[in-house]
């Protein structure tokens, strides 16, 4: 279960947020008990990148077995 304040990994991409699958997310704000979430993506140096609705099927739990992975930000 995906509460609000949990760290969320994108699964897909969203091009026009400039996120990729891959992507990790702090859930905001959950809509229609879990249909969908809505996610802060962040620089790892604190800057806001996207704040956007996904639905379920795009995100998944952070697993306790991950480890982040860095990118650079592409810019639009």
């Amino acid at each position: 279960m995906i509460r609000e304040h949990d760290q969320v990994v994108l699964t897909t991409d969203v091009a026009q947020e400039r996120l990729v699958a891959g992507d990790v997310g702090t859930v905001v704000h959950i809509h229609k008990d879990g249909e969908a979430y809505e996610v802060e993506f962040m620089t790892l140096n604190g800057k806001t990148v996207a704040v956007t609705t996904l639905l379920a099927s795009q995100v998944r739990p952070i697993e306790p077995h991950e480890i982040a992975h860095a990118r650079a930000l592409i810019e639009a």
